[in-house]
């Protein structure tokens, strides 16, 4: 067997491709591997591409239920967090990730809205359902309580998705929100959420919410913010990739 050593290979003219065996053949790499910052297939369709410190991007759709990194978001004494590009027809399901959100002002909730005209309001009406589970650290109070004062009924007001959020530099809250098919105009847009926070009065309190927009039109545009004052922290906005 013949052997060819180099150390580069290039094409005979600029732009050009290097092609490697065959129609049928299989191409061997042995004893090594290969670096590429963009994966294609034969179509010239990127399958997924790296910033070149191993974070991808663009996963090719025939990765079902791939997550996809949208957008990163931090907020540093930031009264709001918006969303207002990224939610497409592109993914069928949506998911926020909070990742250490401190308050300014102590035993502050958590809230979230949307929007039908690209962020310009928010004040989609929803109908939503939540309860919580708690524990303080002196081991003295434990509750699974539905919340009545955190739900809504047709309002346009921002959901709570975490309460009594402490402020010291230790505390705060992270977790998740679901926001699924949000740019249909058939259906209402169906969400839930799981936060936990560490409250301000040393519980730690495990936030479940639910519910609908109840719109036809579609959701473009998502908010964060404090029920009161500003916050520090990181969200982020992943796609699932359709099946």
């Amino acid at each position: 067997m013949s052997k060819v050593v180099t150390t580069t290979v290039l094409p005979d003219v600029a732009g050009g491709s290097v092609t490697l065996g065959g129609t049928g053949d299989s191409v061997v790499v042995t004893g090594n591997d290969i670096r590429t910052n963009t994966l294609q297939d034969a179509g010239g369709n990127a399958v997924f591409t790296s910033d070149g410190s191993g974070t991808l991007s663009g996963m090719n759709s025939g990765f079902g239920g791939a997550l996809n990194l949208l957008s990163t978001q931090t907020a540093s004494n930031t009264a709001n967090v918006s969303f207002t590009t990224q939610l497409t027809s592109t993914y069928d399901v949506y998911i926020f990730k909070f990742i250490d959100v401190n308050p300014a002002t102590d035993q502050t909730s958590f809230d979230f809205n949307g929007s039908t005209d690209g962020g310009s309001n928010y004040n989609v009406t929803k109908t939503t359902t939540t309860f919580c589970a708690k524990h303080d650290e002196a081991n003295t109070d434990v509750a699974l309580e539905y919340r009545t004062a955190k739900d809504l009924a047709q309002s346009t007001s921002y959901q709570p998705l975490a309460y009594f959020v402490g402020n010291l530099s230790d505390e705060g809250c992270a977790g998740e929100l679901i926001l699924f098919n949000p740019v249909s105009t058939v259906y209402v847009k169906h969400f839930y959420s799981r936060v936990n926070s560490y409250a301000g009065s040393n519980y730690t309190f495990d936030c479940y919410t639910g519910g609908y927009c109840n719109t036809t039109s579609a959701v473009n545009a998502v908010d964060f913010k404090m029920s009161s004052g500003n916050f520090d922290g990181t969200i982020k906005l992943y796609g699932i990739s359709k099946s």
